[in-house]
């Protein structure tokens, strides 16, 4: 995908024209991202309060018991969102999915173990080890470009 940015005084609100041949399904994620103006805060909880996340603090977050959880480097909090929805919110080049129960943050993989049959061993940076389900291996070799 090409992106041309065109600086003119005259203008004064940005525009973004998307100029294509087919209306694929990443045309649309990208007006989907363009045209959301609203904020994609995730909040957490922990007993009463409520604590806004910031992505950058998330190192995982997965569903355990019909609960869905963000463990953080200021420690585990409730979400009351579903993975598919923290999916559209979290930062596509940050966050990738690892298994039907577990979105893991890229920045907080301390490494990747290769060494078990048709699996891969994460280890992050909080200590935890997980494993890259079957059905998401190729996908993570496709991000890790091996």
């Amino acid at each position: 995908m090409k992106v041309e940015v065109k600086i003119d005084d005259s203008c004064k609100e940005p525009k973004v024209i998307v100029v294509t041949d087919e209306l694929t399904d990443e045309v649309n994620l990208l007006l989907k991202r363009i045209s959301n103006d609203t904020p994609q805060v995730i909040t957490g909880f922990h007993g009463e309060a409520v604590t806004i996340l910031d992505q950058e603090d998330i190192i995982r977050i997965y569903a355990e018991n019909g609960k869905v959880f963000a463990d953080t480097e200021n420690g585990g909090y409730c979400i009351r969102l579903r993975l598919y929805e923290l999916e559209e919110r979290l930062d596509r080049n940050r966050f990738v999915r690892i298994s039907n129960s577990e979105i893991i943050n890229l920045k907080k993989v301390k490494g990747f173990d290769l060494s078990f049959s048709g699996t891969i061993c994460v280890t992050l940076s909080n200590g935890i080890k997980t494993y890259v389900s079957r059905r998401y291996v190729q996908k993570i070799k496709q991000i890790l470009g091996i």
